[in-house]
C-alpha cells in the first residue's frame, strides 16, 4: 500500500487485552493499517478478522510502523517483551500506556532513548467500551516531538492532554484520576453495606446515593472548580461554610455507626485520621481542603504554606 501525505498513518499495537482490543478496532475504523502481536496469539483473531496484520515477533511488530502503543499490564512487560528486540526500537515512537510508577516511566524512558527510541507515557482515562467516543481523552507526556506529529493518531484514541517533558507526569495525573475512582468505589462498597446492615438493600439505595454524586460539584465548588483550584494553590481555607472540626465530627460518627454495626472499619477510620491531623496542626476552623496539606508529601506542602 502506498501512502499519501492525507493516509493514515501505521500503527503498531502490542497488547491485547481489552483497552488493546479496542484501540486496534478504533484504528481500523479511522482507516489506520495497524499491526498487533500478543503474547498469547490467539487473541488476535478477533482484530485480524477485523483487518489487523498479526506479527510474528515483536521485531517485526516494532519495524511495521514508526508510533508502536503499548498496552500491558505493567512496565516490567515492556522489557520481557521487547528486551530482545531493542535493535528495532530506533526511530520509533513508542507510546506506553501501560499502568506503572512515576519512577518506572521516567526509567522507561530513559531506556528507549538509549536504543534510539522516542518515548511517551500515556493514560488513558476512559475504559475499553469508551475508546473512541467523544468523552474519550488521554494523558501523555515525555518527548513533544514524538507527540506532535503523532497528535492526530493519537486522537483516535481519545482527545489527547500534554503535560510536558516529564514523563513521570501524564502517569501521576493517571494514577490520581483512578485514586479518586477507585476510593469512590470504595466509598460506595462501604456505605452499601454500613445501609445494609438496617435491612436497606442496594438496589434501593444506588438511585438516593447518586443523587448526592451528581452535587459533590456545586457542594465543594459553589465558585467554580477553577477557583476553588486557586485556593488550594494557594494555600487558602476558606471555612466559612463547614470547617474542619465540623467535618471531621461527622467522620467521627461514620467511624462509630461502623463499629456499632458491625462493618468494616479500615475506610472510615483513615478519613477520621486525615481531619484529626488537620485539627492537631492547627487547621480545625479551616476548610475541608486543610487535610491535604496533612496528606501532601513535605515539599508540596511547604510550597502552599
Amino acid at each position: 500500500m502506498t501512502l499519501t501525505a492525507s493516509s493514515p498513518a501505521s500503527v503498531t499495537v502490542i497488547g491485547l487485552g481489552p483497552m488493546g482490543q479496542a484501540m486496534t478496532r478504533t484504528l481500523l475504523d479511522a482507516g489506520h493499517p495497524v499491526t498487533v502481536w500478543n503474547r498469547t496469539p490467539r487473541r488476535a483473531d478477533g482484530v485480524v478478522a477485523a483487518g489487523a496484520r498479526l506479527a510474528a515477533s515483536p521485531e517485526e511488530a516494532l519495524e511495521a510502523s514508526g508510533l508502536i502503543l503499548l498496552s500491558l499490564t505493567d512496565y516490567q512487560a515492556m522489557y520481557d517483551i521487547l528486551g530482545g528486540a531493542t535493535a528495532s526500537l530506533r526511530g520509533r515512537a513508542l507510546v506506553n500506556l501501560s499502568s506503572d510508577t512515576p519512577a518506572a516511566t521516567r526509567e522507561a524512558a530513559d531506556w528507549a532513548r538509549s536504543h534510539g527510541a522516542s518515548f511517551l507515557t500515556g493514560g488513558v482515562m476512559v475504559p475499553a467500551p469508551m475508546i473512541g467516543t467523544e468523552r474519550a481523552y488521554a494523558y501523555y507526556s515525555g518527548d513533544e516531538e514524538a507527540f506532535v506529529p503523532h497528535q492526530e493518531t493519537l486522537a483516535r484514541i481519545g482527545s489527547p492532554r500534554f503535560l510536558g517533558a516529564d514523563p513521570g507526569r501524564a502517569q501521576l495525573m493517571y494514577q490520581a484520576h483512578l485514586d479518586l475512582f477507585l476510593t469512590t468505589l470504595s466509598g460506595f462498597a462501604h456505605a452499601t453495606a454500613l445501609v445494609g446492615s438496617a435491612g436497606i438493600t442496594a438496589e434501593d439505595f444506588l438511585p438516593e446515593v447518586l443523587q448526592l454524586f451528581h452535587a459533590i460539584p456545586d457542594m465543594i465548588a459553589p465558585d467554580g472548580i477553577g477557583r476553588l483550584g486557586a485556593r488550594i494553590d494557594a494555600g487558602e481555607h476558606p471555612g466559612e461554610g463547614s470547617n474542619v472540626i465540623m467535618m471531621g465530627a461527622t467522620a467521627d460518627h461514620i467511624l462509630a455507626a461502623s463499629r456499632s454495626v458491625g462493618v468494616d472499619t479500615a475506610l472510615p477510620a483513615a478519613v477520621q485520621e486525615h481531619y484529626r491531623k488537620a485539627i492537631a496542626d492547627g487547621g480545625g476552623t479551616d476548610g475541608w481542603t486543610r487535610i491535604i496539606s496533612g496528606i501532601s508529601a513535605p515539599r508540596y506542602a511547604a510550597a502552599r504554606s
